[in-house]
């Protein structure tokens, strides 16, 4: 195999690892925003908000990158599909419900 050749392919690999790269942190980012919205919505702490979209990405069968896009546009779009909607009511709901449970009685 010639060097240009491999140059070539070598240039070719970087370029796809540099677009997963790309791909992943607007990911990240964009799960980021989501995680806000939900602590907002909810009054939960971070990663329990985290552990809400797992949730409904798990229930809802969409991809959690997927779930974090619609969250993230609703307070915009001022809607959320019906099912994400309930998944995200029920999670919270069941979260805050615990956390309840787990706060300690005043006397």
């Amino acid at each position: 195999m010639s060097e240009q050749v491999e140059s070539d392919e070598t240039i070719a690999a970087l370029r796809a690892e540099v677009a997963q790269l790309q791909h992943a942190v607007f990911s990240h980012a964009i799960v980021d925003q989501a995680i806000g919205v939900v602590v907002a919505y909810g009054g939960v702490r971070p990663d329990t908000a985290w552990d809400v979209l797992k949730e409904i990405s798990q229930h809802t069968n969409t991809k959690l990158r997927e779930v974090a896009e619609h969250v993230v546009r609703w307070p915009h779009e001022g809607q959320l599909p019906k099912d994400l909607r309930g998944a995200l009511t029920t999670a919270v709901a069941r979260v805050n419900a615990r956390q309840g449970a787990e706060q300690p009685t005043s006397s």
